[in-house]
């Protein structure tokens, strides 16, 4: 083989792998898709279903208008370097390097056209797109059965194509401060998506407010049950195979290296992926098992929060500590969702205590467990300051505030949260006009009636009747 069919050679094997990687992370989406739909009252089940494709088409066209530039944009700001673009002129070194990557990513970019010259620009383009989908679904599913469908869009591309963006830029982009001041480490994205996404959701709880029904007259918390457990464990563990390619997307292996790393530099093998997340989904199945005594959806929710408490540190980490990490988290995760669920919020699929305190700990677990390991030259080594204060930021500063204000705003409006006889009536008739199980009333005159009568009550045409759903 000369020399020029092994340089093809080995970018198209860089370009297969990131393509495959981002096809199989569509999986993450059926998954959402199965599980929060599962997990939805029979009377939401097709309006959620339907918000969950919208996030792939808003958030898929919003990244690549202005998302995947500021992923490149905004690795400087605020600290070494302004928001790059077409004003910036290149006055050193770093600048210059990172403007060739900034040019790549504009919409009208080539470089995201049919391009012959250019296979790796895309796959890294489609790569990061999913990524932004997955965290906006992570919000979608806390909020089931009484948000308003317009509302959702654009908290989801706020956070999905900016917020998020923003703290993948500075924390997981090799320019990025969070790495180069801080020597911040977050191969998996513990806080980078799971704490940002987790805490966003959050604040828009806070305003959203509970669904009807969910707490008695005292205050207390009533179970809404899902309406299909079996498909919601299904779509769960569908999620599960698209988080495998997920993390090993994280993985950097381009043409001419001689070895994998990780996006900070760090080396890295596919093999040791396998190994620390399978660890990890089975020692956080077992530790919600526990914790949960037995509950159905805990249980399998414990394996996405035992991933994430050992996501950024997963390349780092002994096998023995992934476990005990991976226990431990998802161990306490059911204790979060219970205590916010206590405290007024209802969170209906429990996405604060995977995503949120998950995606904290799993990123402080650095700072604590795999302190002092070196990083890039002129790279400040892993500790725990260096992993406090840029976590913080992407929980609070990246995540809570902007959900809170944006949530606070549309509340505002009267733009968040559907009228309280559409909610009754159910998202699906309200939304969209149909019922995803028509066969399930006593017979065909009783569901056209009921039908009917759900479609007269979101008109205002009648008054809620006994037989509907609250």
């Amino acid at each position: 083989m000369n020399a020029e069919a092994q340089e093809f050679l080995g970018t198209f094997i860089s370009e297969s792998y990131y393509f495959y990687a981002s096809v199989f992370m569509l999986l993450i989406h059926a998954g959402f898709l199965a599980y929060e739909g599962g997990a939805s009252r029979t009377k939401n089940v097709l309006a959620t279903m339907v918000k969950n494709l919208l996030t792939l088409s808003s958030v898929g066209l919003a990244f690549f208008f202005f998302g995947w530039w500021v992923y490149n944009a905004f690795p400087l700001f605020p600290v070494s370097g302004g928001i790059l673009g077409p004003w910036t002129t290149a006055t050193n070194d770093t600048i210059k390097a990172a403007m060739a990557v900034v040019e790549t990513s504009y919409p009208w970019s080539p470089a995201l056209a049919p391009n012959t010259a250019d296979h790796l620009t895309g796959v890294f383009f489609f790569a990061f797109a999913l990524f932004a989908m997955t965290t906006a679904s992570i919000l979608s599913g806390a909020l089931i059965e009484r948000v308003k469908i317009g509302a959702y869009i654009i908290m989801s591309i706020i956070l999905g194509s900016f917020t998020w963006v923003v703290a993948a830029a500075w924390g997981w982009n090799p320019f990025g401060w969070f790495y180069t001041a801080f020597g911040y480490h977050d191969f998996g994205c513990s806080a980078v998506v799971h704490g940002v996404s987790g805490f966003f959701t959050l604040g828009v709880l806070l305003n959203l407010g509970p669904r009807i029904g969910k707490y008695d007259e005292r205050g207390n918390p009533k179970p809404i049950l899902p309406h299909n457990l079996p498909l919601t464990m299904v779509g769960l563990m569908l999620i599960f195979v698209g988080f495998y390619a997920f993390l090993a997307a994280c993985l950097i292996f381009l043409p001419g290296y001689t070895r994998e790393t990780t996006i900070y530099g760090t080396p890295m093998t596919l093999a040791s992926i396998g190994v620390n997340t399978t660890l990890a989904l089975a020692s956080g199945i077992i530790g919600a098992y526990i914790s949960s005594k037995a509950d159905p959806f805990f249980t399998i929710s414990g394996g996405l929060a035992g991933i994430i408490s050992v996501g950024a540190g997963m390349d780092l980490y002994h096998p023995t500590v992934v476990i005990v990490l991976a226990f431990f988290g998802a161990f306490l995760m059911p204790k979060v969702a219970l205590f916010i669920e206590r405290i007024g919020i209802d969170d209906a699929v429990g996405a604060f205590g995977v995503h949120g305190f998950c995606g904290l700990l799993g990123s402080l677990a650095v700072g604590v467990l795999a302190t002092g390991y070196p990083q890039g030259e002129g790279v400040p080594v892993t500790g725990f300051i260096g992993q406090l204060v840029p976590t913080l930021i992407c929980v609070i500063i990246l995540g809570f505030i902007p959900g809170y204000t944006t949530s606070w705003l549309l509340k505002k409006l009267h733009l968040l949260r559907v009228p309280r006889d559409e909610e009754i009536a159910g998202l699906d008739i309200a939304d969209l006009g149909v019922e995803g199980y028509p066969e399930y009333s006593m017979n065909w005159a009783t569901s056209t009636v009921t039908i009917q009568n759900r479609a007269e009550a979101v008109t205002g045409r009648l008054e809620p009747q006994p037989g509907m759903q609250d």
